[in-house]
C-alpha cells in the first residue's frame, strides 16, 4: 500500500510503499477513502522534533477487524480518529475512536463534518451557552472554526463574530452565518463577547481573553498553547478552560456518540453542511500541508485515496 511520511522535521512528505498493517486488538483496519489534514498534524512536521506517524482524520470501509472488535465489521463504512498511519491506503482504527458513516453521506462528508464537528459541538458544550448571548470563533474559517460558527448560531447565539488571520476571508465566515469578522491583528475586535472558542491559542491567546465581557468563558481546543495571566482572569471574572476530544471519546463514550448523533441529525436535514475548500490526491499531501500552513483554507482540507 501507499503511505505517506517525512526524514526530517519540516518535510518534505512522500509516498513509500508499506506492508498493510493487520488490526490490533480493539482495532479496525479501515480502507481510507478521504483523509482529514488538520493544523495539529501540520504543527508536528514543522515542530516535532523527530519524524512521527502522520494520523488524524480518516473515512472509509472496514476491511478487517481485530480481537475483541464488537461494534463493527468488515464492510461498513466508519470515520475517526487514527493516531497512527492515518496518511496512507490502509489505517487502524481504534474502536472506541470509530463513529459509523450513514449512506446519506460521502467518505469526505463524513471526514469534514465528524470530527470537527465533535470538537466544535464538545467546544461550544464545555462553553456553556445561554440563548440571546455572543461569541467569537477564532480559527473562523477552518475546519473546526466553520462549523462552531453555524453551531453557536444553532445552539441560539445572538452575535457570532469570526475572527481571521486574512481581511480575504471575511466573506465566507460571514457566508457561515458570522455577524462581524475581525482580523488578529486588529487593535479593535470591537463589543465584548460572552464566550470564546479558541483553536489558535499561542500569542492570540491573550487577545481572546481581552474580547471576553466580563463573566465571559474562553475554551481552548487548539494544540497552539500559550499564556493567560491570573490577573486578566481575576479583574473581569473570566475563566478559561481546555476541551480535548480525545479525552471525551475514552471516558464518556455516551456523551460522543449523543454527539455524533446529533450531527448527523443536523445533517440531514441540511442545516449543518460543512464547506471543503480543496480535496488533494494522497501524492499531493505536501501540497495539502502547504494550504493549511499558508491559512488559505476556507472550510476542510481532504486527501483522496
Amino acid at each position: 500500500m501507499r503511505r505517506v511520511r517525512y526524514d526530517s522535521a519540516g518535510g518534505p512528505l512522500f509516498l513509500e510503499e508499506a506492508p498493510v498493517p493487520e488490526p490490533a486488538p480493539g482495532e479496525l483496519l479501515v480502507r481510507c477513502a478521504a483523509i482529514g489534514v488538520t493544523l495539529p498534524v501540520v504543527r508536528k512536521v514543522t515542530e516535532a522534533a523527530e519524524p512521527v506517524p502522520l494520523g488524524g482524520e480518516i473515512a472509509g470501509e472496514v476491511v478487517a477487524v481485530g480481537e475483541g472488535v464488537t461494534r463493527f465489521r468488515a464492510g461498513e463504512r466508519v470515520t475517526g480518529l487514527c493516531f497512527g498511519h492515518g496518511y496512507a491506503d490502509y489505517a487502524p482504527l481504534q474502536e472506541v475512536m470509530a463513529s459509523p458513516v450513514p449512506p446519506t453521506a460521502s467518505a469526505v462528508d463524513a471526514v469534514a463534518l465528524v470530527r470537527s464537528g465533535l470538537v466544535a459541538y464538545g467546544a461550544l458544550t464545555a462553553a456553556r451557552p445561554a440563548a440571546g448571548e455572543s461569541a467569537l470563533v477564532t480559527a473562523a474559517a477552518s475546519g473546526v472554526g466553520q462549523l462552531a460558527v453555524r453551531l453557536a448560531r444553532l445552539l441560539g447565539a445572538a452575535r457570532v463574530v469570526g475572527a481571521v488571520s486574512d481581511p480575504g476571508k471575511a466573506d465566507f465566515v460571514r457566508s457561515l452565518g458570522a455577524d462581524e469578522v475581525v482580523v488578529y491583528g486588529d487593535g479593535d475586535w470591537g463589543e465584548p463577547v460572552d464566550y470564546v472558542l479558541d483553536g489558535v491559542g499561542g500569542d492570540l491567546l491573550g487577545p481572546a481573553v481581552t474580547a471576553l465581557a466580563p463573566g465571559g468563558r474562553l475554551v481552548a481546543y487548539g494544540s497552539g498553547g500559550g499564556t493567560v495571566r491570573a490577573y486578566d482572569l481575576l479583574v473581569g471574572a473570566k475563566s478559561v478552560t481546555g476541551f480535548q476530544m480525545a479525552r471525551i471519546a475514552r471516558e464518556e463514550p455516551e456523551t460522543y456518540e449523543r454527539w455524533r448523533r446529533e450531527l448527523w441529525r443536523l445533517f440531514d436535514e441540511g442545516t449543518l453542511r460543512p464547506a471543503v475548500h480543496g480535496e488533494f490526491a494522497l501524492a499531493e499531501a505536501g501540497r495539502a500541508h502547504e494550504e493549511i500552513e499558508a491559512r488559505r483554507n476556507l472550510g476542510k482540507v481532504v486527501l483522496r485515496t
